[in-house]
């Protein structure tokens, strides 16, 4: 006698078709379901009350505020998916505002979003403060004239935020060199000069002041070595300069150099011979060397 299979009976292929069709209504239900809540939610998202209706800027000082209110209406013009509208305060794009207001004024820092009675949205910013210039290369013949030369402004963490107009006198102190960041764009700013060590600079700086020298100007060579211009009396002209690695323990570095200002000759020299005085150069060890015009010597501390 043949063996019935059971697989293949009616009533097992009955039954598997009304899984098909409960499953197939399962589905319709759910993606019928899914669309009226996709049409109600898009309906829903464009109500006045749900949506910004004004722009409030506050924190700024120097850009202007109109300027400031149409890059931000411009991010929340719009719709998603041409259906629900970007200014809807449940899900208005706070990174996109942000990124296009920092895109568009490099002088901006932090930015802080909130809703206001449901329909304002409160712009609250703060400008970068220039603390710095940065003038970008020095010429091989020196720190140019500041009439002839275009300088931008730092901020305290080396941001390259702003074009800087003319000062007369040293009302900043200065950076030169390249950054690879600034590099090959024609917009020299919205990037971090020499972002790795900037700091330190910084705080070298303050040291030199700390024992009695007033530096003046940073230039960052080619090499990746730094240069520290002294200011030379009442003169506009730089003054001699101090040699460092970039990479140097700084605060070694500014120990050998006082211990070289109080030790013979350099003491006597700096002291009585300053105007002829060239450089320091600090890049080997604990040897100090340096040069007059007339002379040149070195000192092992």
């Amino acid at each position: 006698m043949q063996k019935r299979n059971v697989l293949s009976s009616p009533r097992l292929n009955e039954l598997k078709k009304q899984r098909r069709k409960v499953a197939v209504n399962k589905f319709l239900i759910i993606f019928f379901i899914a669309v009226i809540l996709f049409a109600l939610g898009a309906y829903l998202s464009q109500l006045k009350d749900l949506n910004i209706s004004q722009v409030e800027i506050s924190g700024n000082k120097i850009i202007d505020t109109n300027e400031i209110k149409y890059v931000v209406d411009e991010q929340i013009a719009g719709k998603y998916l041409r259906l629900f509208p970007k200014s809807n305060v449940l899900y208005y794009s706070k990174s996109a505002i942000k990124t296009g207001l920092q895109n568009k004024f490099h002088r901006l820092g932090n930015i802080d979003l909130s809703i206001k009675d449901r329909k304002t949205l409160l712009v609250s910013v703060l400008e970068r403060e220039a603390k710095y210039l940065w003038c970008g290369m020095m010429p091989a013949s020196g720190v140019q004239h500041p009439t002839e030369e275009k300088c931008y402004f730092l901020d305290d963490t080396g941001y390259v935020f702003d074009e800087a107009p003319y000062f007369s006198g040293e009302v900043y102190f200065k950076f030169y060199g390249h950054s690879d960041a600034g590099r090959g764009t024609s917009d020299r700013t919205g990037f971090y000069f020499s972002e790795r060590n900037f700091r330190q600079l910084v705080s070298f700086k303050d040291v030199l002041i700390n024992i009695g020298l007033k530096p003046v100007v940073i230039n960052i060579l080619e090499n990746g070595d730094i240069e520290l211009f002294l200011a030379r009396g009442n003169s506009s002209k730089t003054g001699p300069k101090i040699i460092f690695k970039p990479d140097a323990d700084l605060l070694n570095v500014a120990e050998n150099l006082q211990a070289a200002l109080v030790t013979e000759p350099l003491l006597s020299g700096f002291k009585n011979k300053y105007s002829s005085l060239l450089y320091i150069d600090l890049r080997f060890g604990n040897k100090v060397y340096f040069k007059f015009m007339e002379w040149a010597s070195g000192a092992g501390l």
